[in-house]
């Protein structure tokens, strides 16, 4: 284990000179169109979703101009009167429950952080040490299937499983221990727990492949070398495994914040009710009322963009600290 710490943890896994020579070229913008040619296989793979991103991703940030405006629609944007930040005043000091809007979006996500984000990096390290190869690829296909599930069917699975009255949970509960039955949707206390749970055991398996691809990455004769060391098993993942995995960590922790006030609409739309508003309501929801059932689309938007602004300074602010104490980061 001696020699393992004068290596550069974050340096694992030594780049090919010919693709940084490649990257360096097209980030500074040198000879692009070679690099083009020569992969052009690659990038016409690309291009459908290159499309995608500039149709439905920065085409309708021209749109962002009517969180500025008192928008008509039949005035149109260009028509539109200009109002300055009033929706943004209105949102914090007029809206009642703006605040509660804004502390159920950024609890949820905090536990979403705490508690889901580490899982899948606990899996893919249990799935690393299994030796039985059938096994491993039994244990990951099982793991995958929930995330093929639809945000719909997931969210009936909940409501049936927790049913007061025919859930099997509840069942489970009486026969067990003898309790009564618990609304479970129907007590605010109840709705974190379920949505970071049901989080977690759809994504969890998932989430892993990123985390296998960085594990199958390491050297093996680093695993060779702490052997004969005499490491054991849960020195080699805390000393090699985990170092190994820490880039990757990183990237998608970063990457995650980027989404921290936007935390899934789908699902909370599809769990929440007035019993459990107090907990369950949060700015997407708000958002989805006043924008879609309530058609001000100005002040919708500006909300909107408010989550997006605070996710846009979490990333940047991120990525420098990361950067820094790291020398990994997204640029």
């Amino acid at each position: 284990m001696h020699a393992l710490r004068h290596r550069d943890p974050l340096r694992i896994v030594e780049p090919s000179s010919g693709i940084h020579e490649e990257v360096v070229m097209l980030t500074s913008g040198r000879r692009l169109l070679p690099v083009l040619r020569k992969h052009r296989a690659l990038y016409l793979l690309m291009l459908p979703g290159i499309l995608y991103y500039i149709i439905f991703k920065y085409v309708p940030m021209y749109g962002i101009i009517i969180a500025f405006q008192d928008y008509s629609v039949g005035k149109g944007i260009l028509g539109s009167k200009f109002v300055g930040f009033k929706h943004f005043v209105e949102f914090f000091y007029v809206t009642p429950d703006a605040w509660k809007l804004i502390r159920n979006t950024v609890l949820l996500n905090v536990y979403d952080l705490l508690f889901h984000f580490p899982a899948p990096i606990l899996l893919a390290i249990l799935f690393h040490e299994i030796r039985i190869t059938w096994f491993k690829r039994l244990v990951q296909s099982i793991s995958y299937m929930p995330h093929f599930l639809s945000t719909v069917v997931i969210a009936g699975i909940l409501v049936t499983f927790l049913s007061p009255s025919t859930g099997v949970v509840n069942h489970a509960l009486e026969r067990l221990f003898g309790l009564e039955p618990i609304m479970f949707l129907g007590e605010p206390g109840w709705f974190r727990t379920i949505y970071v749970g049901s989080e977690i055991w759809q994504k969890i398996g998932w989430g892993t492949i990123l985390y296998l691809a960085a594990i199958s990455g390491i050297d093996p004769t680093l695993y060779e070398a702490a052997k004969m060391d005499g490491a054991s098993r849960f020195q080699q993942v805390r000393h090699i495994t985990l170092v190994g995995m820490v880039p990757v960590m990183i990237v998608l922790f970063v990457l995650t914040l980027g989404h921290f006030m936007e935390i899934g609409f789908q699902k909370i739309l599809l769990l929440y009710n007035s019993m459990n508003y107090e907990t369950s309501d949060v700015i997407n929801t708000f958002v989805y009322r006043r924008g879609i059932l309530d058609a001000d689309f100005s002040f919708a938007t500006a909300v909107g963009l408010f989550q997006s602004v605070i996710g846009l300074i979490l990333v940047v602010t991120a990525n420098r600290i990361v950067r820094k104490h790291s020398g990994t980061s997204l640029w």
